[in-house]
């Protein structure tokens, strides 16, 4: 199941260390790790990636899931990443691609208060025991959703009432006349134009996802490859 994992820690050496266990958990072949963040939340509410995973077109923060969260937790003027990646601020953040619910980002907010360092990851993992153990072991508060694909789904319902709309205008335009017919037409114009934004925003998105789910797919085959080797040595292993 995929899922975002937000784990807050007390400091950056802690979070280091769950970064490094969160490794070692996926070479067993208990999880896979898509992309992950390290964020440091200061003491003026501001925060920082301090680093974060590239494993191309899924590693990278931009477009994903947890580089919208990452942006939501500082605001926009409360990320600083400059440093870590060379990425622009703005490329970070797209309220479609956070694919949780306001009520787990107010969860992440209340628990990632200033001083406090989290590791945020959207991962792959069938059971929630292997992650648990390895972050309550440091001191770690975990919280953790599946992703979903609500925003997506709104913005087709959107696109669809436009079309409604478009429709009904058109109706209209045979039975208009003089003025009320420009009107009509400027009306339809700037809606047409519209539902072809939001038609070009909703193809870029689906060929970013198709794109990431692709990558996604390439890294379980080798994290599968991972754990059967680790299962191999386990019936080799004696009682």
């Amino acid at each position: 199941m995929e899922r975002m994992l937000v784990v807050v820690l007390d400091n950056e050496t802690k979070a280091y260390e769950g970064k490094a266990a969160l490794r070692q958990l996926e070479r067993d072949g208990s999880i896979t790790v898509y992309v992950g963040a390290v964020v440091t939340k200061h003491a003026d509410g501001t925060a920082s990636v301090k680093q974060y995973d590239d494993f191309g077109p899924v590693g990278t923060l931009v477009g994903t899931s947890v580089g919208s969260l990452v942006w939501l937790l500082g605001g926009p003027s409360g990320i600083a990443i400059g440093a870590v990646s060379g990425l622009a601020l703005g490329a970070l953040f797209d309220l479609d691609n956070v694919l949780v619910g306001d009520d787990f980002i107010d969860d992440v907010s209340r628990s990632l208060t200033p001083n406090k360092v989290a590791i945020i990851a959207e991962i792959e993992e069938e059971w929630t025991t292997p992650v648990d153990t390895r972050m309550e072991a440091l001191g770690g508060t975990v919280l953790r959703r599946s992703l979903r694909q609500v925003r997506r789904d709104l913005r087709d319902e959107e696109i669809a009432a436009m079309k409604a709309d478009l429709a009904q205008l058109k109706d209209e335009l045979y039975n208009a006349h003089g003025d009320r017919l420009a009107k009509l037409q400027k009306t339809i114009d700037q809606l047409q134009a519209k539902i072809d934004a939001q038609q070009k925003k909703a193809k870029e998105l689906r060929e970013a996802f198709e794109a990431r789910q692709k990558s996604k797919r390439e890294l379980l085959k080798k994290n599968a490859a991972a754990a059967g080797r680790a299962l191999k040595q386990l019936t080799k292993t004696p009682l």
